[in-house]
Parts: structure tokens; C-alpha cells; sequence
């Protein structure tokens, strides 16, 4: 399985990662099926994300998906990210392999339910 440099940069060198004591949201999302799953949390102030962070415990690619999205998160309007989709993060990635699609989604999914957690 072959992971593209972007993949690993984020994987041995992740983003954001750990959890915010005074967040505003917290969100977890998980896959039964291969038992990843992902916290995320973000401090949020006049409408804008100023602090995201993650905590994974799953694959390579669930890792470097739930890394880049907690950087790509910090300084956005809650209005600009709820339509982040799965493969924006892929490409923005630079790919992920076929079978490793779900950790994509899992950060999604943990993105909208922490958009469920927040009011705006």
C-alpha cells in the first residue's frame, strides 16, 4: 500500500494533535468496522474556529486525515467547513489508497457532529 508523501508528512508529523481542555465542541466518530476512531475538538470565538485539535487511534491514513483536517479547520468561519466532503480531504492529500477511503470519511463524520455540537 503506498501512501503519498502528503499522507505521511501528517502521519510522522501530525497537526493539532491532542485535546483542548476549554473547547467549545467536542465530537467523536469511530467506524465499526475497522475500529478507527476520532476526536475532535475546537474553541470557538465570533463565529470562528481559533483552535481545532484531533486524537486518532486507527491507520496511517485515519491519523494523517483527522491531522489535516484540524489545521485546515483553525481559522475558519463555522459557515465555510460544514460543506467539507470526504473527497476534498483525499485530494487534498494527495490520494488515499482505495481501501483506505473510510478515514476520510471518518474525519467528516467527526467534522459534523462537532457542527451539531456548535450553534450558528
Amino acid at each position: 500500500m503506498a501512501y503519498s508523501d502528503k499522507v505521511l508528512d501528517h502521519f510522522h508529523h501530525p497537526r493539532n494533535a491532542g485535546e483542548i481542555a476549554e473547547a467549545t465542541a467536542t465530537a467523536e466518530a469511530s467506524n465499526p468496522v475497522c475500529g478507527d476512531v476520532m476526536k475532535l475538538s475546537a474553541r470557538v470565538n465570533e463565529g470562528r474556529i481559533i483552535e481545532a485539535k484531533f486524537k486518532a487511534q486507527g491507520c496511517i491514513p485515519a491519523i494523517a486525515c483527522g491531522s489535516w483536517l484540524a489545521e485546515w479547520m483553525e481559522g475558519k468561519r463555522l459557515s465555510e467547513i460544514g460543506g467539507l466532503t470526504a473527497p476534498q480531504i483525499d485530494s487534498a492529500l494527495g490520494g488515499l489508497p482505495a481501501a483506505s477511503g473510510h478515514a476520510s470519511v471518518l474525519a467528516v463524520d467527526a467534522l459534523k457532529k462537532l457542527l451539531r455540537g456548535l450553534s450558528f
